[in-house]
């Protein structure tokens, strides 16, 4: 489906739909997703709605005419969560450093909270020895305890309060739960010991595994929070690729100005060593630039007069001027940022099966926590009651949801992240999960495969023909000078690099279909096939094996004759790109079939797919017959990545499983693509896909871990070992396991930013 923004907040996907991102808070764990989602799923108009846990937002497919987005926005607030609309006079830019300022004010408040917690339970863990020789001990822990969970538990409790009213639970429930019991456990001790003690059950009270409790799940809240963080970096550094100032000439005069103030068609200085500071052409002056921040390649790149240069970019030793093009939304940066964003704030498939468990997974440990108390009641030979309700509370802390939650959402944010850094852009998490699945992979022919400029690759002079060779070249080139093939461009464009001082022809004429007749410096010139040279009287027999084998070779052969006499030839091709071999090699490697669509010759097609390795080769076709050969591979049931770069390739990325726009081709491929590679180089499209499949299977391992993690934790947590080994888990140490546990999927995740993907 076609999309066209329209503003930084609102797309039109269709005549009729709208999708916009509603920033949500109070979200901590999956049923939390869970919940918002299908509140907005169930609206009136509601076409889809993604709600995602990492970026804290709801990303809603709607038709207007059936609701609005304030609407949509009051129904989340009535699932007891906050929202609001996001700000439409928001750059791309502007979104992230507000989401980054938001992410490290959480951190510091979380932190504090857990060290101040954390101090105030240690100390009363040590003074629980002392409780019974004080009689005002136990009330004074009762002061602390409410202290703690009234200030930094807060939010545990509002949170659950909020979603009960709504008839629903999540993370903040069984925490509020467990916490809650083992406080109202402790108050009665305090004021009402006698209920215990007539009834031969100690007074204990749980005050310090309250504080405790509170204390290890803020300290795993603010680890969360930071290492979440960690998987936007490559999203902030983009976002700090962006210079705040531009040097801009007007009336004659170079003045700094604001990025924002910078109009289309301005003059704009960049000095040595300085970022570029918006989209623009050369004017003048040259340098070489390193893109390697967007593009992920590491040598400069020489920059002159007429070539276009990114903002955000680094300037190398040379000044120049260059005329200002795209600004604001519209400029590259902006442009990758916001399909970064977008790309993190997507679901991959996998995350539905999260989605089911977590769906039922609160109220099923509720009610498990319950059955553990009743089982321990009933079953206990002493101390039943004090036992099956530690067991319980122990069972309410340990359950999860934050793991699963976090499992997918954090390797799609750090995998589209990591890939970004290597020049890989991938637009949403469906695109990242389906790349790991592909078996074939279709790639254009030229500018894909080839370098898709032609140039001279062979000059080959007749015995005797008494010209050396940059004699003949620059005769050629003097003549074709004059001519509009694209062949004759790269004869000219080859023989200027070399220094040759081309003449104006005396006369020319194009001969359709054979070549280009006239006269250079007197000398009478015939360029063109064996057709013209037969025209001419001309014969070609001493060059014809070598023009043969040339064109065997995947190159056009032009004989060249002088005042009637053959003097050589000249082959032009369009090269195979120096990383095409070691990358169809590498998608080998890796158990793909390979073919190379193109409109040219067979026999042209057969020498590139030669000397390049590709296994299958399929010539002659045009825009429609790349579209038919792609679906013929997907009737065989081969799920397909297909590689291009120009408009004809548009219709076959988008008909394709996984489309990958070469980056330094048109713009319609680009947006035709689920994913960008910004080199125009084979091997990213193999890193794409090496990226995926390591993002499956750490996807893979979050989730088992998370499912894993409660399906022992929890009937440990009830107490299964204590008859055989004597083992029971403390609620405490529920508390500490259950941090770790979403801090372990989120440190998994990271480990996708050391991936080697070579």
């Amino acid at each position: 489906m076609t999309t066209v923004t329209v503003d930084p907040q609102t797309t039109i996907t269709s005549r009729e739909l709208r999708t916009t991102r509603i920033p949500v808070s109070g979200m901590t764990c999956a049923a939390c997703q869970s919940r918002v989602q299908r509140t907005l799923q169930k609206q009136a108009g509601v076409q889809d709605a993604s709600v995602n846990l990492m970026m804290a937002n709801a990303t809603v497919t709607y038709d207007p005419s059936a609701v609005s987005p304030e609407a949509l926005v009051a129904a989340i607030r009535d699932t007891g969560y906050g929202a609001e609309l996001a700000a439409d006079d928001r750059s791309a830019f502007e979104e992230q450093e507000a989401r980054d300022a938001a992410t490290a004010e959480e951190f510091k408040e979380l932190r504090s909270k857990a060290i101040a917690s954390g101090a105030i339970g240690l100390v009363a863990m040590l003074a629980m020895p002392w409780m019974h020789h004080f009689a005002w001990a136990p009330w004074l822990l009762l002061v602390v305890t409410t202290g703690v969970m009234l200030s930094a538990g807060r939010h545990f409790y509002t949170r659950a309060w909020s979603a009960l009213r709504h008839g629903a639970a999540d993370m903040n429930s069984l925490i509020s739960v467990g916490t809650g019991a083992a406080y109202v456990y402790s108050i009665i001790a305090t004021v009402v010991p006698s209920f215990f003690t007539s009834r031969g059950v100690p007074a204990d009270v749980y005050y310090e595994a309250v504080i405790l409790i509170i204390a290890f799940i803020l300290t795993g809240n603010a680890f969360e929070a930071r290492a979440k963080r960690n998987t936007a970096v490559a999203l902030r550094a983009l976002v700090h690729l962006q210079p705040r100032t531009a040097r801009v000439v007007r009336d004659g005069a170079e003045r700094d100005v604001g990025i924002e103030h910078v109009l289309s068609g301005d003059v704009v200085v960049v000095r040595p060593g300085e970022r570029v500071p918006v989209d623009g052409v050369v004017q003048q002056g040259e340098s070489a630039i390193d893109e390697s921040m967007l593009t992920g390649e590491s040598m400069p790149v020489s920059k002159r007069a007429g070539d276009r240069v990114i903002g955000g970019t680094i300037n190398g030793t040379g000044a120049f001027r260059l005329t200002a093009t795209t600004l604001g939304s519209d400029s590259v940066l902006a442009r990758i940022v916001k399909l970064m964003r977008d790309a993190q704030g997507s679901r991959a498939p996998i995350q539905h099966l999260a989605d089911r468990i977590s769906a039922i997974f609160v109220p099923t440990v509720m009610v498990l926590s319950v059955l553990t108390f009743v089982a321990w009641y009933f079953l206990a030979d002493s101390a039943p009651a004090v036992r099956g309700f530690a067991a319980a509370v122990a069972v309410l802390i340990i359950a999860c949801p934050c793991a699963m939650g976090l499992a997918v959402p954090t390797a799609v944010m750090v995998a589209t992240g990591r890939g970004a850094e290597l020049g890989v852009l991938i637009k949403g998490g469906e695109a990242l999960q389906r790349a790991g699945e592909v078996r074939t992979i279709v790639l254009d022919k030229t500018g894909t495969v080839t370098e898709g400029k032609p140039t001279v690759t062979d000059l080959v002079r007749a015995a005797g023909a008494g010209r050396s060779d940059d004699e003949l070249l620059r005769l050629v080139a003097s003549l074709e000078r004059v001519s509009e093939h694209p062949l004759a461009s790269a004869i000219v464009a080859f023989a200027r690099a070399r220094g040759l001082a081309l003449s104006e022809p005396e006369a020319f004429a194009s001969v359709t279909g054979r070549g280009a007749t006239g006269v250079v410096e007197g000398v009478a010139l015939a360029v063109g096939n064996a057709a013209l040279m037969n025209d001419h009287a001309v014969d070609i027999a001493p060059l014809a094996t070598a023009a043969e084998r040339l064109a065997g070779e995947g190159r056009t052969p032009m004989y060249v004759a002088l005042d009637g006499a053959l003097a050589g030839l000249v082959a032009v091709a369009d090269p195979i790109k120096a990383t095409s071999r070691e990358a169809i090699a590498t998608l080998h490697g890796m158990g793909l079939e390979v073919v190379m669509l193109t409109g040219d010759n067979q026999r042209t097609a057969d020498a590139i797919a030669r000397a390049a390795g590709v296994d299958r080769v399929v010539a002659g076709v045009l825009p429609e017959g790349k579209v038919a050969e792609i679906r013929r591979l997907q009737a065989e049931g081969k799920v397909v990545a297909m590689v291009g770069d120009g408009i004809n390739d548009a219709p076959a990325l988008v008909q394709s499983d996984v489309g990958m726009a070469i980056g330094t081709g048109t713009d319609i491929a680009v947006e035709a693509g689920d994913i960008v590679l910004m080199r125009g180089d084979l091997r990213t499209a193999a890193q794409a896909i090496m990226l995926s499949r390591r993002t499956m299977r750490t996807m893979k391992e979050n989730l088992f871990w998370a499912f894993i993690y409660n399906v022992i934790g929890i009937p440990v947590a009830a107490g299964v070992l204590y008859p055989a080994f004597g083992i029971m888990l403390s609620p405490v140490i529920a508390s500490a396991a259950m941090a770790f546990s979403s801090v372990s999927v989120v440190g998994n995740s990271l480990r996708l930013r050391r991936a080697r993907l070579s």
